[in-house]
């Protein structure tokens, strides 16, 4: 019976160019869940069934995906709320633990990545099993798991895996948060988890906490006496790779109320500039945030001895958040960073402006020893 209602599962491939067709169950008027800041889905409420729509699932994804949403079995559609569930990248896992639904997640790919402490304790326990990796996850044992749904993420829309987990009636939702172009609308994506466990009075809670944290944060780095210079990156091969000013990282340091001195472009992915151009703009930058992924001091002269000719290396004033790992060595910022914005930004207030948060200890940052 399970099967058979899971072979219904609703998913509807819907080009962003053409004309959509509608069903007769379409055509009832539903209500829209307010988001506030997310563009890259929508969750429309039709009492019986809510349909969830993936519009942006990767950069320049030309279709978008619509999933229906069910407690009822003759509507068909994936059934809501959600007993088991296979998460596919760390992002994934804040959303579940602040929702207290971590006991539902039955897999993940690579699960030493994974550090939020509730979920590192179930996957300790044997409760969470380990699904190999993400570009190539063990689909016998996922098949093993049957579970109600796959929340996974995509660059392209390609991925084989995905294909014959479908294949085998277990429908996987695409999930961009990662897509999104503001650290509010990553988080907001919390809401989409609410709608997959009926929990969307608590996810909509959840947020506007995370929100009034944030835009009050923003506030205090208004009065802020002075705007310090901030570097970021750093050298990959004979590349420096750092956020171009249209980035989230770029948001950040803008709420902040600090100079990134590439806060004037723009573009999509990572600034790629040599070394000369770097050093020439930088070189006296009063601090350096997120350099790669070094975690000392001396690995970044190590690495390149031309690293110490800047103001904030000499001055001690390198943070990076790579040093905050959970027990098996995940790097927590990548796991929680998106949905606990609120903390990044004032991490990064207390570093620039430390004046401001006289009582606040940075969460994510550390400065390099």
């Amino acid at each position: 019976m399970k099967n058979a209602i899971l072979l219904i599962v609703f998913v509807v491939f819907v080009s962003c160019k053409k004309e959509t067709k509608t069903t007769p169950q379409e055509t009832t008027s539903g209500i829209d869940i307010t988001l506030k800041y997310a563009k890259g889905f929508s969750i429309t409420d039709f009492g019986t069934y809510k349909m969830v729509e993936i519009k942006n699932p990767w950069p320049n994804a030309e279709e978008s995906y619509k999933y229906i949403l069910s407690n009822n079995k003759s509507k068909g559609g994936i059934p809501s709320p959600i007993q088991k569930i296979v998460v596919t990248s760390t992002t994934h896992i804040p959303a579940l633990e602040l929702l207290d639904v971590q006991q539902t997640l039955v897999g993940f790919p690579g699960t030493d990545y994974v550090s939020s402490e509730k979920t590192r304790q179930r996957i300790d326990a044997g409760f969470v099993r380990e699904l190999g990796k993400n570009e190539g996850i063990n689909t016998e044992i996922l098949l093993e798991l049957k579970p109600d749904v796959v929340v996974g993420f995509g660059v392209d829309g390609v991925n084989k895996t995905f294909e014959t987990i479908q294949k085998a009636n277990i429908p996987v939702i695409y999930n961009g948060d990662w897509v999104e172009a503001s650290p509010l609308a990553k988080a907001e994506w919390i809401k989409f988890f609410g709608a997959l466990y009926n929990k969307e009075k608590q996810a909509d809670s959840i947020f506007n906490t995370i929100e009034t944290n944030y835009l009050d944060a923003k506030k205090l780095a208004t009065s802020a006496k002075t705007k310090p210079t901030v570097l970021s990156g750093a050298l990959h091969k004979d590349v420096w790779y750092l956020p171009n000013g249209s980035s989230t990282e770029a948001q950040f340091l803008k709420d902040a109320n600090v100079t990134y001195l590439w806060s004037e472009t723009s573009g999509k992915g990572s600034l790629a500039l040599s070394f000369e151009s770097v050093f020439e703009k930088a070189k006296d930058a009063e601090l350096w945030l997120s350099p790669s992924y070094y975690t000392s001091m001396e690995a970044l002269e190590k690495a390149n001895q031309h690293y110490t000719k800047f103001k904030a290396f000499q001055n001690n004033k390198v943070y990076s958040f790579s040093n905050t790992t959970g027990k098996t060595g995940g790097v927590l910022y990548y796991e929680l960073g998106i949905a606990r914005p609120d903390l990044v930004l004032k991490d990064i207030i207390k570093i620039c402006h430390p004046e401001l948060l006289p009582d606040y200890i940075p969460f994510f940052f550390k400065p390099l020893e």
